[in-house]
Formats: C-alpha cells, sequence, structure tokens
C-alpha cells in the first residue's frame, strides 16, 4: 500500500502515539491474513522490530483515515522518503 491523498487519509507521526497503542497496530499490522514474509517465517518481535525500523527511517507512516475512524501502516513512496 502507498499513502493516499490527504483527502483520505492523515499522516500521523508515530511518535505522538502511545507506546502501547503502537505496539497493537503494528502487531495488527503484521498478523493480517495474507501477509507473506517469503519463504523463512520471521517471530512477531522480529516483525514488529522490522516495521519499528521502517517507521524510524520514514519508509512507511502511520495515516488515519477518517471517514474509517481507523489507522493503518503505509509504505511512503520511495521518491518521498526523508533521511532522519
Amino acid at each position: 500500500m502507498t499513502i493516499p491523498p490527504a483527502s483520505q487519509g492523515v499522516e500521523i507521526p508515530y511518535t505522538r502515539l502511545h507506546p502501547y497503542t503502537l505496539r497493537a497496530l503494528i502487531e495488527e499490522f503484521v498478523t493480517r491474513d495474507g501477509t507473506d514474509y517469503g519463504a523463512q517465517e520471521r517471530s512477531l518481535a522480529e516483525k514488529v522490530a522490522a516495521v519499528m525500523r521502517q517507521l524510524k527511517h520514514r519508509e512507511a507512516v502511520v495515516v488515519y483515515a477518517p471517514d474509517l475512524e481507523s489507522a493503518n501502516i503505509m509504505l511512503r513512496p520511495a521518491g518521498a522518503r526523508r533521511q532522519t
């Protein structure tokens, strides 16, 4: 998934989320049905750590969709990634 236009969602800095909420969001994201991690399965902790790295490096973002009243983690387009 890539980030939707502003009319479809609002980017929320992951640092603004309570750690418990952020962890729950990431866990839900990495355990969704149909998620494929290749030939070698990884533990939940490894998957969570990988998503946290993506958030810290701005390769992924948290997006809140007001019309759906839900949040999601989405990939940032490669050209829009900023260095931290």
